[in-house]
């Protein structure tokens, strides 16, 4: 099952089209809204005289968040911000994923769908001390697991020990990524966001 996305955008825009921006995002939000599995969406400018916006968007699965980027009604907008958009960068964050940015605090006001807002407190991430004791809760597991199972294979203790590495890296990374380390993450959440 997938877990909810969370996707990070930065956006530089046009200071002299501001207004356009602004309605530019909030046409983005609306349209998001109608889209099943969209759980909410926030968006800052860094100050008053800021060029730079900051954008959140969350969806309840990986399927639902492609669903929407994948739309024409999403590919329509953003060639609606083509002529003001000066640079974009984006992030999509699930499990640990966020922990590679560096910890923030601080508040930011949602709207929601109705209409009204909602205010949501960001937490800072774990320490890293945490987050290198998760990393290895998963890692040691399952490393020590796919070492037994290599150990009978015929000439694998033959091979040059940077091979075993490369193979053993190359296999449990992707294992670690998409089901180990979310399935930490989860399990381990009250510990590390205390």
């Amino acid at each position: 099952m997938s877990e909810p996305v969370t996707v990070s955008i930065r956006r530089e825009v046009d200071p002299d089209r501001i207004t356009e921006a602004t309605a530019w995002v909030q046409t983005g939000v609306n349209l998001a809204t109608k889209y099943p599995g969209f759980l909410g969406s926030g968006w800052v400018r860094a100050g008053e005289h800021s060029q730079v916006w900051h954008m959140l968007y969350r969806f309840a699965s990986e399927e639902s968040l492609v669903a929407w980027e994948q739309s024409a009604e999403r590919t329509w907008w953003l060639s609606m911000g083509e002529g003001f958009v000066r640079s974009e960068r984006s992030k999509r964050r699930t499990g640990i994923e966020g922990w590679f940015d560096e910890p923030t605090t601080g508040t930011i006001t949602l709207p929601s769908a109705d209409g009204t807002t909602e205010t949501v407190t960001v937490a800072p991430a774990p320490p890293r001390w945490k987050q290198a004791t998760s990393i290895w809760l998963g890692f040691f597991p399952v490393n020590l697991a796919f070492t037994y199972a290599m150990s009978p294979v015929p000439g694998w203790n033959e091979l040059p020990i940077w091979l075993r590495v490369l193979v053993t890296t190359l296999v449990l990374t992707p294992i670690m990524a998409y089901w180990v380390l979310p399935f930490v993450t989860r399990s381990l959440r009250t510990w590390l966001t205390r």
